[in-house]
């Protein structure tokens, strides 16, 4: 663990500079991004990315970025990258001493539940999450008591108080197959109502469903697509099952991100709309020349307080930590790992 204790050089202004060697160092990533990147940015990118990859070294640390990162974070500063169920398995895998977590804070406080011992880092604390702040514990107990004996599984989306006191987690990847690994008639699903509406069309278990809804995600409208569709020829519209009932009626494909990446990169369809957070399309597109994405734009404004900035200076100070007491981590660790137990059905 001396990588926690030695100090790293610090960074003077000049060593932010765009410098031959920076440009040379990052220009693999720039040519990942360029489609996607105006030339005239990364300039002010690649330095910063330059120095996060020397404190990464020095640190033993990875950066977990959200498929909702704005592309010079994804390709440029990111280890691993992913939806909520695959950075959850990542974070219990890895072997590094540092873990920067580039989403919100439920995210940050899952890979803290699945590595207790080492240093975990949000770089904002106020990045939150409308799901997460929709439900608390002691409205989880409220529905034990309503409910006597119905499982609660709990969206990722959720507090590390919220997990505590469910069943078992699951992710929009994986809802269906954790709903059914019960092996129950009746479950509760929580905090995200139009994913647990939608779960509850997948499977003949019935699904009681509460009221919490993403403020990007409902947002979009039937009405929108149809606009869509009207104006694009040869349009295939993809959307995430936090949309609204008639987003997703509308849609032609719907699945967790990492089902909508693995869509267009298997029938890149020439002309894609996501109907998700906009900068996934951003991300897509810096690996898919082929596809056009249409991209109306809702931003989560959540996830975009997370910077290249405020990585490196995490990286620097190793705050903010976060820290989740133990005795209440122990608990909520279990509804985490029951869900990465559940076996994933094979994708058609």
């Amino acid at each position: 663990m001396d990588t926690l204790l030695r100090e790293p050089q610090s960074l003077d202004p000049a060593a932010l500079a765009y410098t031959p060697e920076v440009a040379e160092a990052t220009k693999p990533v720039y040519e990942r991004v360029k489609r996607v990147i105006p030339e005239i940015e990364w300039p002010f990118h690649a330095p910063i990315i330059h120095a996060i990859d020397r404190l990464k070294r020095e640190r033993n640390a990875v950066v977990l970025a959200h498929n909702y990162q704005t592309p010079e974070i994804f390709h440029g500063a990111a280890d691993i990258v992913g939806d909520s169920l695959a950075l959850a398995r990542q974070a219990a895998e890895t072997d590094a001493d540092v873990i920067v977590v580039a989403g919100v804070h439920f995210m940050a406080e899952t890979a803290k539940l699945m590595n207790p011992s080492k240093t975990v880092l949000i770089p904002d604390a106020a990045a939150g999450c409308s799901l997460a702040e929709s439900i608390t514990a002691a409205d989880v107990r409220l529905l034990r008591q309503k409910y006597p004996g119905v499982p609660i599984v709990a969206y990722v989306n959720t507090s590390a108080d919220v997990k505590a006191e469910v069943d078992i987690c699951c992710t929009s990847g994986n809802a269906v197959e954790v709903v059914e690994s019960l092996g129950v008639p009746r479950v509760i699903m929580l905090p995200d109502e139009y994913l647990a509406k939608h779960v509850a069309s997948q499977t003949s278990v019935e699904v009681i469903a509460w009221k919490g809804h993403c403020e990007v995600h409902e947002r979009f409208t039937g009405a929108e697509i149809a606009e869509f569709r009207s104006r694009f020829d040869n349009l295939v519209v993809i959307a995430h099952p936090e949309c609204p009932p008639d987003v997703l009626a509308a849609a032609d494909f719907v699945g967790s991100t990492a089902h909508m990446i693995d869509m267009v990169a298997k029938n890149r369809p020439p002309r894609v709309f996501m109907v998700t957070e906009c900068s996934m399309s951003d991300n897509i597109a810096a690996s898919l020349p082929d596809v056009e994405f249409v991209r109306p734009c809702n931003l989560c404004p959540h996830m975009k307080r997370i910077t290249l900035a405020n990585i490196l200076t995490a990286l620097q100070t190793l705050e903010p930590r976060v820290e989740i007491p133990a005795e209440l981590a122990d608990r909520a660790r279990r509804s985490v790992e029951r869900m990465l137990a559940v076996k994933p059905k094979p994708r058609a």
